[in-house]
């Protein structure tokens, strides 16, 4: 399958009452997403994957392909602390078609070596088996506190350069990111994790963002990759940071999702699973108030 380039939504997972995934819910979230022009990486940090079993996350996948939801537009987040959890996931993702997988380092213990990590990914590409499988390996060292090396990525493409497809910089730096870019593995796509730096890793030759408010601002950030080239891009950058900020000065996971419920008129999508807390009456008025004044919507939601 070709790579993926373009924008994706790390989608947020909807719980009912008793905090168990809303499949429904889910699944039109994401068809509002594709019809904005993003992908679905699902699974991802924001979707609350970490705190989803294997087996949540194998029933939700299978829903949204059995919907109608091609594997063409998903990428799911596959890595897991235990090896075998990342390769029984992995796994069904080929089986239903997925065109890559998202894959977190194991993250659990610290201080490992790039020896350890190779041996990880390796474990996993072996195991699996499959020349269908595209890995994007996922770099995010704030909350996993594992770094990937550019030697680790270089040894990681040459030993397999048909698994090993890109990588999604969720460092927060963007020297990191453009360093990444600067490989010169062939085909090798860099995501950065924030619309924030969309603009830039475009000029520096990157493929797109994985970015958590795809979730809620999908369309401007599909926009401004197609037209990053133009004019106007610098405009629109600044829009999508405006917007960017706004979300970034609540807890993130809580925010999306409260966005996400006044804008579809479903306040159930406040729900989050513990230890994360929704946000509070009073934020989420002040969260609404922001909007407002930067005439954010999220169209077509509420249908």
């Amino acid at each position: 399958m070709e790579r993926y380039s373009g924008v994706l939504a790390p989608v947020i997972t909807p719980f009912k009452k008793d905090l168990t995934p809303d499949k429904e819910r889910l699944i039109a979230h994401s068809r509002w997403i594709l019809s904005k022009g993003a992908n679905l990486a699902v699974f991802g940090t924001n979707s609350e994957a970490n705190s989803l079993s294997v087996n949540e996350k194998i029933d939700l996948l299978e829903h949204l392909v059995f919907s109608g939801i091609s594997g063409e537009s998903l990428m799911p987040g596959t890595g897991c602390c235990a090896l075998s959890d990342t390769i029984q996931l992995t796994k069904h993702c080929i089986e239903l078609s997925c065109r890559g997988v998202l894959m977190l380092p194991p993250f659990f213990y610290k201080g490992i070596s790039d020896d350890g990590i190779f041996g990880f990914y390796a474990e996993v590409i072996e195991q699996v088996a499959d020349e269908n499988l595209s890995i994007y390996l996922y770099h995010i060292p704030p909350i996993s506190q594992i770094p990937i090396s550019t030697s680790l990525i270089e040894r990681l493409a040459n030993r397999y350069p048909i698994n090993i497809a890109g990588i999604k910089d969720s460092s927060g730096d963007w020297n990191q990111t453009a360093e990444f870019n600067q490989l010169g593995i062939p085909d090798f796509r860099v995501f950065c994790g924030s619309e924030s730096f969309l603009l830039q890793n475009m000029h520096a030759g990157g493929a797109g963002c994985i970015s958590a408010t795809a979730n809620v601002n999908p369309l401007p950030i599909s926009e401004l990759y197609k037209n990053w080239n133009r004019e106007s891009a610098d405009k629109s950058q600044e829009k999508l940071n405006q917007i960017r900020m706004i979300f970034q000065s609540f807890p993130m996971i809580p925010a999306l999702k409260a966005a996400t419920g006044i804008y579809s008129k479903q306040m159930e999508w406040n729900t989050v699973r513990p230890p994360l807390m929704a946000l509070s009456v009073k934020e989420i008025a002040s969260l609404k108030a922001q909007l407002d004044q930067v005439n954010f919507s999220m169209e077509g939601l509420a249908n």
